[in-house]
């Protein structure tokens, strides 16, 4: 269109390629005299509501003008307008506005330093002057156009363009626009391409398949977790429980038709699951907006919303305050590793690799089909660092896990030769991503005392928990993926075989504490093939059950913190399908009850006795009795803190072994607080619960004492030594009291009449008439 009246500024705005909207539209005044003008698709007439002016069309075009007297129309101004289906509507023009993003923010996030950038860019409700709106803004430094489209505009590109700055970020405040507006970003890139984006920084987003953004209105939201805040603060985590139960809310519960659960409902039902069952922590897979179900969460577009499948970002901060005021801490799955390539997405965001490398050696997870971050990108650093503090800040969070730690370290994770580009040194360690993760670290730790950041890190990279300042990674805890993988693989033998393969649990103890460990049974383990808990236990019924139990025994007493996903803690039997709820009917039956009961009285003793969580990261927590006896597969060993401890045994065979002797480190009378094979877990009821065990003064293990006991099938048991009688006084007769130098002998000789005593009224392992 060749019009005279454009000049070349107004006719890029007129073909929607214009890089500087604000130079053309909006009150420019000049020597008294001033222009208004502005771009209104499928508008019919156009008017200043401050005077009454009509604005003149622009022949071919959907610009408006006016000129006049600079005194008639104010700095802030109003534009009536009817559009072509004659419908009235009037706002004030966004281009009277002059920038809004404040010029330090904008440095920092430049610098890589703006850990809040969630408040700088994004959509907010925001006001200026007076007027309520909402303030837009993305990074996108190789667009040559960005505008905000939805609802409000008929998605048109050319209504609402976009002012830049220097460094990439484009920003416009709409005033009058209420939140709940659905809106996306159209940019047009370098060649000529014209494309849709849901807000990188968006904290609310439709239902899926939609996926635009939505603006969330500020929330009213009213915390009732102060004091679980100021104790979290404070709350030394390195030497308590931890006991932490994996959900995936979409399969965990629904409704009677199927339907997905408001996370309110679900907070209410998982909280008083979760209380009963004794865990200290629910860990969330990924609740960030993601589209496809089948990703589990794990392929996120949405780094900053809680998704909208289980309700609205309010919902989801009610979810987090319930658990809190009953003493459940939260913990969620975040994704920093990847990203999925939905046009909608970050992909390629303003037309070139803006969040990944533009290498696919370097960009691209071939397993996945996702897109790696470029962490040595500073505005790509914000965006994640911005992330994590969103949700522990915002949602109060307790803790993240990040996933897939192992494939961010290694440049040539999953890649043959010719796949991957070494660092600038030759090795295939990614550097940029170390800096990351330490940055992460130190930034959440800083800025959010108390929280817990997780690696589920699979390889041997040492000092994954070590502090950054000691040339670690800063992470608080590392999954034990290797403790996990021998275990499953020396529990799916036949017990028959067991003996040869001993050594697999036993190796676990060669680097126990050179991390801080958690020991996983998580989602991963129980799909794509893999079994659930139960079915990887060989055996018949009875036997597979009686395993499951065994291998919780043997979690909850090995060093290292808890994790268990949902369903395991009661045998579920088909492997998890995230499309279906679990199989809660199975709770009708007694042996999955026996396994929940076991599962709730292991916490319930975990919580209970510091030996088995005080120094859960060194050695003065643990120590073997006996880890020799292979050819009857027993494991025997103690769980200490100080002068306390607990006695482990665990039977890895169907064979009961009676009289089974075993040393212990002090004298006196033990007691069976757990046995695994207990009628009340469904198991035998073969055991020592009913019996008095007195220790022999007979050389055993290394040790000058001993026990004999009886080890069930296919069992583990806890014994505690119990505190020693105190002797009843003996009357004294005041004419024939001791002097002071005759005070030892007499005290000496009550003491020997005591344990004569004792020994007259209950001789050695004999029935005694008390239960536990």
């Amino acid at each position: 269109m060749n019009n005279p009246e454009l000049s070349p500024a107004l006719q890029q705005l007129v073909e929607a390629r214009q890089h500087d909207p604000f130079e053309v539209l909006g009150r420019h005044e000049e020597k008294g005299r001033v222009r208004v003008r502005v771009l209104l698709p499928h508008a019919e007439e156009v008017s200043i509501a401050e005077g009454g002016h009509r604005l003149r069309r622009i022949e071919g075009t959907d610009v408006f003008e006016w000129e006049g007297d600079a005194k008639q129309v104010p700095k802030r101004y109003r534009i009536i307008w009817r559009d072509d289906e004659h419908r009235e509507h009037i706002a004030h023009d966004p281009y009277c506005y002059p920038p809004q993003l404040p010029d330090f923010d904008m440095h920092l996030f430049g610098e890589g330093k703006h850990w809040h950038a969630h408040r700088l860019l994004g959509a907010r409700v925001h006001e200026v002057g007076g007027v309520a709106g909402v303030l837009f803004s993305v990074w996108a430094p190789s667009a040559k156009r960005v505008s905000v489209v939805g609802d409000f505009n008929r998605w048109d590109g050319r209504a609402h363009p976009m002012r830049v700055h220097g460094n990439g970020v484009w920003e416009l405040f709409i005033p009058d626009l209420p939140a709940g507006s659905v809106y996306k970003y159209e940019l047009r890139a370098g060649n000529g391409d014209i494309f849709l984006k849901s807000d990188p920084f968006g904290r609310y987003f439709e239902m899926r398949p939609r996926t635009a953004s939505i603006v969330e209105a500020q929330s009213q939201f009213k915390w009732g977790d102060a004091d679980w805040l100021e104790q979290r603060a404070k709350h030394d985590w390195l030497h308590e429980p931890l006991s932490i139960y994996e959900v995936h809310l979409g399969s965990w519960q629904r409704g009677p038709e199927g339907e997905l659960l408001n996370y309110r409902v679900l907070g209410e039902r998982l909280v008083d699951y979760v209380k009963d069952l004794g865990f200290t922590h629910i860990e969330l897979l990924p609740v960030t907006e993601h589209p496809f179900d089948a990703s589990w969460g794990y392929q996120t577009t949405g780094y900053f919303a809680p998704t909208s499948r289980f309700g609205t970002p309010d919902d989801f901060r009610w979810f987090v305050d319930h658990c809190h005021q009953n003493g459940i801490g939260i913990i969620l799955d975040w994704v920093p590793a990847h990203f999925p390539k939905d046009a909608h997405g970050l992909a390629r965001f303003d037309g070139t690799a803006l969040y990944e490398h533009e290498d696919p050696r370097l960009g691209e997870h071939l397993d996945w089909a996702t897109l790696i971050y470029n962490y040595g990108r500073y505005e790509v650093k914000n965006f994640l660092i911005s992330s994590a503090l969103f949700w522990l800040e915002e949602f109060h969070l307790d803790g993240i896990r990040v996933d897939a730690v192992a494939s961010m370290l290694y440049l040539d994770y999953s890649r043959e030769e010719g796949q991957w580009i070494p660092n600038k040194y030759g090795g295939r360690e990614n550097l940029e991503a170390m800096d990351f993760m330490r940055e992460l670290n130190e930034v959440t730790h800083g800025q959010v005392p108390g929280v817990l950041v997780m690696a589920e890190e699979s390889t041997a990279w040492p000092q994954v928990t070590k502090p950054t300042y000691l040339g670690g990674l800063g992470f608080d805890l590392k999954w034990n993926m290797g403790w996990m993988n021998d275990t499953l693989a020396y529990i799916e033998h036949e017990p028959v075989h067991r003996q040869y393969h001993q050594d697999m649990l036993t190796f676990s103890m060669l680097y126990a504490f050179t991390e801080n460990f958690l020991l996983p049974f998580s989602h991963d383990e129980v799909v794509h093939g893999k079994c659930s808990m139960l079915y990887k236990m060989p055996g018949d019924d009875w036997q597979r059950f009686a395993n499951l139990r065994l291998i919780y025994v043997y979690m909850f007493t090995h060093p290292g913190k808890k994790l268990l996903f949902m369903g395991s803690e009661f045998g579920q039997g088909e492997e998890w399908n995230s499309a279906n709820t679990l199989d809660w009917y199975l709770l009708d039956y007694p042996l999955h009850q026996g396994v929940r009961k076991l599962v709730c009285d292991l916490n319930r003793i975990y919580r209970s006795y510091p030996v088995l969580y005080t120094h859960d990261f060194d050695w003065q927590g643990f120590e073997w009795i006996d880890c020799h006896d292979a050819q009857n597969s027993v494991l025997v060993y103690l769980r200490r803190a100080g002068e306390d401890f607990l006695v482990v045994a665990i039977n890895f065979t169907p064979v009961p072994r009676e009289h089974y002797r075993i040393g212990v480190p002090a004298p006196g009378v033990y007691k069976e607080i757990l046995n695994s094979d207990a009628a009340d877990y469904c198991g035998s009821g073969m055991g020592n619960g009913a019996w008095i065990l007195q220790t022999d003064e007979m050389e055993w293990m290394g040790r000058p004492n001993s026990l004999a006991v009886t080890l069930p099938p296919l069992s583990g048991i806890v014994l505690k030594r119990e505190p020693e009688p105190e002797p009843e006084p003996a009357a004294i007769d005041a004419d024939k009291q001791p002097d002071a130098e005759d005070a030892p002998r007499a005290k000496n000789a009550d003491k020997r009449a005591v344990a004569a005593a004792d020994q007259a009224v209950a001789p050695k392992n004999q029935k005694a008439s008390t239960t536990n």
